[in-house]
């Protein structure tokens, strides 16, 4: 089919490289969510035979979840997304501390995704001390600096698993070890949250190896349909509900669950994790790939973002005298879908918080391009990318240059 891009010219030709945004549902997914549409599509609250089978495959995907994190079914929250599980996570952890009077301080980090950000920010309007922790030029956070800065009178302790924008991947296990490390020579609980939205398709989730309290995850990031998430809640975490109603999700979590949207999701997530190496492997031969080409043919774009200990799917550059945004709808005339940061951030374009948070001087950040692939491309659709990204480029910068 042909597509109008918005900038008004036509190609028969789509590379959509912008996973990290959004992911096809997996036809699996769909597979099983269909009967919940239509068949059995009762409330899974209610106390009759329809009720009863939504409520059993209700109880199937919340067990798969589980498994999959390594927890238990009663630990697993489902929520409309990542958004709200990261907000659910934050407030609802550290006010329940603060109404226990354990202290009011958070530790978060400078390049976390907006949900954290803003959440963080919210609870500073209620009196809590919220301290956002510096990172390094590729994005990462020792293990050491988030132990230093935790105090006797910290509630909650979140450091996102990969980075939603740059990719980069940061020592979960290692700096949930050193915070817990630091509660027990308080002798106190400090819960540690970390925001695994873009980890699922390649990152182990194992909650006991990443020992994590509370984990967060959305559906649409990994092959399941949008409008579905988990917070995965350990069992003696505090918490406040933030969402309050009939009492679903076992309090947590009022409102009538998307039955079908969870199932698939569940299925989703289950296939991810299980293809999660299969996964690593291609899309890192594909990044290598077009990273090789580009070399060659932009040899002054620039990788953003820890070098190894990255997302395999993700290439984030910087690309000097160019606008992004103008880049990605240069692009887009050519059927190559990307984003110039977070897609969520998009409607109010500024320059990336987390490229400044590294350190990436401003006329530089706002020359951003982030391209998330998938295993399904091909090295056609590579050499596609690497043959009309540097001539956008290159127009955009005659275009831009004094005549």
């Amino acid at each position: 089919m042909t597509k109008r891009s918005p900038a008004g010219a036509f190609t028969d030709r789509r590379v959509y490289l912008d996973s990290a945004a959004s992911t096809a549902v997996r036809p699996e997914a769909l597979e099983v969510m269909l009967p919940f549409f239509s068949e059995d599509f009762a409330n899974p609250s209610a106390n009759h035979s329809g009720g009863i089978r939504a409520a059993e495959a209700l109880d199937q995907a919340r067990q798969i979840v589980a498994e999959v994190l390594g927890g238990l079914s009663e630990e697993i929250v489902f929520t409309s997304g990542g958004t709200e599980s990261i907000n659910a996570a934050l407030k609802g952890a550290a006010l329940a501390q603060v109404d226990a009077g354990a202290g009011n301080h958070v530790v978060t980090t400078e390049v976390e995704h907006h949900a954290v950000l803003h959440s963080a920010h919210y609870l500073e309007r209620f009196g809590l001390d919220v301290e956002l922790l510096p990172v390094d030029k590729f994005g990462r956070v020792t293990p050491e600096d988030v132990a230093a800065a935790v105090r006797d009178d910290t509630v909650l302790v979140s450091v996102g698993y990969a980075n939603n924008e740059v990719g980069t991947v940061q020592p979960i296990a290692e700096i949930a070890n050193a915070v817990k490390k630091r509660a027990i020579e308080y002798g106190r609980q400090i819960p540690f949250h970390t925001d695994a939205v873009q980890a699922a398709s390649s990152l182990p989730l194992d909650v006991d190896l990443l020992d994590v309290d509370l984990l967060s995850l959305s559906g649409h990031k990994f092959g399941g349909p949008k409008g579905t998430g988990v917070l995965y809640i350990r069992r003696g975490v505090p918490f406040l509900e933030q969402t309050s109603g009939g009492g679903q999700e076992r309090q947590r979590r009022s409102g009538t669950e998307n039955v079908p949207g969870l199932v698939g999701m569940a299925t989703a997530l289950q296939l991810a994790q299980a293809e999660a190496e299969i996964f690593r492997i291609r899309t890192s031969m594909l990044r290598d790939r077009l990273l090789g080409l580009l070399k060659t043919s932009c040899p002054d774009a620039i990788l953003n973002g820890h070098a190894t200990e990255r997302l395999s799917h993700n290439m984030h550059l910087c690309f000097p005298d160019v606008e992004g945004e103008a880049l990605v709808a240069a692009l887009d005339t050519r059927g190559i879908e990307c984003s110039a940061g977070a897609a969520c951030t998009s409607a109010t374009w500024e320059p990336s918080h987390v490229l400044l948070a590294m350190g990436i001087p401003l006329e530089l950040a706002i020359g951003s391009l982030r391209i998330t692939l998938s295993p399904h491309h091909s090295d056609a659709d590579i050499d596609y990318v690497a043959s009309e990204l540097p001539s956008a480029v290159r127009r955009l910068r005659e275009a831009d240059s004094p005549v």
